[in-house]
């Protein structure tokens, strides 16, 4: 089986900034990435080098065959991209708003309609999709960005902290939704930073930091590599260097510092 998305030394900097070092990767179809790694470790500039939001890079990277450089239009069509803040047309109901991202992506009304209908039910939308969305909660605003993401059927989602604001029900549909789509075959890159869920919803881990991949297996691997039960003390072990902890104590130390004056 030929790899859906293929990364092969990928470099990108900002400036004088190394950002992504050599990066090689290659996902298949049906598989779920769980894509993690610190802060500034070059989680979204990689997914926006995917989306073909960002072309001044060096390396190959190929989407379902197409590089992505030379015609990030194309690959674009085949993908719903599901961005961390949701920017909307505020001064749109939920309806127009989605209305409209079917109209661009070319989908038919009488497709489109009933299905904005459901999905907007779903997520318990249903009351507030007439509503402007200027007066929306960041859960509410979140919730319409995952509709949109999906909205056309694409075959590879990508999701970068996609439960930013989500009630605990909802992240438990997203959790549902994100494992019947990779059953049907749809290919999910996960970028997030709650370990417990990439644990529970990814067939391969990616962790990357300073720009450059540090792991890439199943949980269980990387369980059986590292001798760690959970992501989260994985994750530390390869990132945080037992750093985490000296840094509370050095938190804690400063209350000290002022009770003491």
């Amino acid at each position: 089986m030929d790899p859906i998305i293929s990364l092969k030394l990928l470099n990108k900097w900002y400036g004088q900034k190394h950002v992504l070092q050599n990066i090689n990767l290659d996902i298949y179809p049906g598989q779920v990435i769980g894509y993690i790694g610190p802060n500034g470790a070059g989680k979204s500039t990689t997914v926006k080098v995917l989306c073909g939001l960002l072309t001044d890079y060096t390396g190959e990277v190929q989407v379902k065959g197409i590089e992505v450089k030379k015609d990030p239009l194309a690959v674009k069509k085949l993908i719903g991209y599901v961005p961390e803040l949701a920017e909307l047309y505020d001064v749109l109901t939920p309806w127009e708003y989605l209305e409209f991202v079917a109209m661009l992506q070319g989908m038919e009304a009488e497709v489109y309609r009933p299905r904005i209908e459901k999905m907007l039910e779903a997520f318990g939308l249903q009351g507030n999709m007439y509503q402007r969305m200027d007066s929306f909660s960041k859960g509410m605003r979140q919730k319409v960005l995952l509709i949109s993401g999906i909205l056309h059927n694409p075959e590879i989602i990508i999701l970068d902290e996609p439960l930013s604001g989500l009630d605990a029900n909802s992240v438990i549909l997203v959790k549902d939704l994100i494992s019947k789509m990779a059953k049907e075959g749809k290919t999910i890159f996960y970028c997030s930073h709650m370990m417990d869920v990439v644990e529970k919803v990814s067939d391969r881990i990616v962790l990357i930091a300073n720009g450059e991949v540090l792991a890439d297996d199943t949980f269980e691997g990387l369980k059986e590599r590292l001798g760690q039960s959970h992501l989260e003390q994985i994750f530390a072990s390869l990132t945080a260097q037992g750093q985490t902890a000296d840094s509370a104590d050095q938190l804690m130390q400063a209350f000290e510092t002022n009770n003491q004056l």
